[in-house]
């Protein structure tokens, strides 16, 4: 039996908008103009990607739930024989979604918890709590191979959101019978099994790359154009899915095919700094996410 060949890349970024129904504070606003995929660019785009990825996430800025023509690119992506990786905050999540949520072509979905008490601090999370545990329990009797993964971070936040956080935890675990650890060291370990293929996952908040930041150093590396890249709504190619305003434009896939979008100069200059740790673009040596690859941070206290 032959080994079957590992694709390219692990997971490559289609923002099919970068439209968000929250604004969260952790998250900043986008600049571009509000933008939607059409289905035309998506098709073409997955047709591109799918011999080079194992997964396609629909997510850079915005929310997916946000797309009208959601179920139509699942189709495309199942069309194409492309597992598709989402995230969401859940707040659109309603019980007429849940089938389409759980098409075979889902690989992996996160919900961002903490966006919650980010946008509604003073809302009772139940009954938004309560669609996503329903959908979990569909999740794990209909699709026990899909990964499901409860993003809830800044447990540590001192600017007021770690009660509300600490009080959603209480109620998972009460709700899937779970106890979980007093602390965790995210350094070395971001998720945890609360059973099957659900876990929690924990980590601490950064700092959006940009330009108008002051520069940290050229010294550093990433796993952009590596393991991942991104494509904006507009077609537009970024190294990385930190790249929200496209301040790295490599190349747009609507003028030119993405394979030599990659192979292109500046992107080929890009990907050897990385390998001889050597940061050669400016919002790169502006990234503080860069320094979690050597990271110091201090272990998240969980309860």
């Amino acid at each position: 039996m032959t080994r079957k060949q590992r694709k390219r890349f692990h997971k490559i970024h289609i923002e099919i908008s970068n439209i968000c129904n929250l604004q969260c504070s952790f998250c900043p606003p986008v600049e571009r103009d509000n933008k939607m995929m059409s289905l035309d660019l998506f098709r073409d785009l997955v047709k591109q990607i799918a011999p080079m990825t194992e997964l396609v996430c629909l997510h850079l800025m915005g929310d997916p739930l946000v797309h009208p023509k959601l179920k139509e690119m699942i189709d495309i992506c199942d069309e194409y024989d492309l597992n598709i990786f989402l995230v969401t905050n859940g707040v659109l999540l309603k019980p007429e979604k849940f089938e389409l949520l759980l098409h075979p072509r889902f690989y992996q979905i996160n919900f961002s918890l903490h966006s919650f008490f980010d946008n509604f601090p003073d809302k009772n999370p139940e009954k938004y709590l309560t669609r996503i545990f329903n959908f979990t329990r569909l999740a794990l009797e209909k699709r026990p191979e899909l990964y499901l993964n409860y993003r809830l971070w800044n447990l540590n936040d001192p600017m007021g959101s770690q009660t509300q956080n600490t009080q959603m935890l209480a109620q998972i675990c009460e709700q899937f019978n779970f106890e979980p650890p007093s602390e965790i060291d995210v350094r070395k370990k971001k998720s945890i099994k609360i059973q099957d293929r659900l876990y929690l996952h924990f980590d601490t908040e950064f700092i959006w790359p940009s330009l108008d930041l002051p520069m940290l150093g050229t010294k550093g590396t990433c796993y952009g154009l590596s393991s991942h890249f991104g494509i904006l709504a507009d077609g537009t190619v970024v190294p990385c899915c930190l790249d929200k305003e496209a301040a790295i434009p490599i190349g747009n896939a609507t003028q030119q095919p993405i394979k030599e979008i990659l192979a292109s100069s500046r992107a080929q200059a890009i990907l050897r700094g990385f390998k001889n740790k050597e940061l050669v673009e400016k919002l790169c040596q502006r990234c503080q996410y860069i320094e979690r690859f050597s990271d110091s941070r201090i272990p998240i206290k969980v309860a």
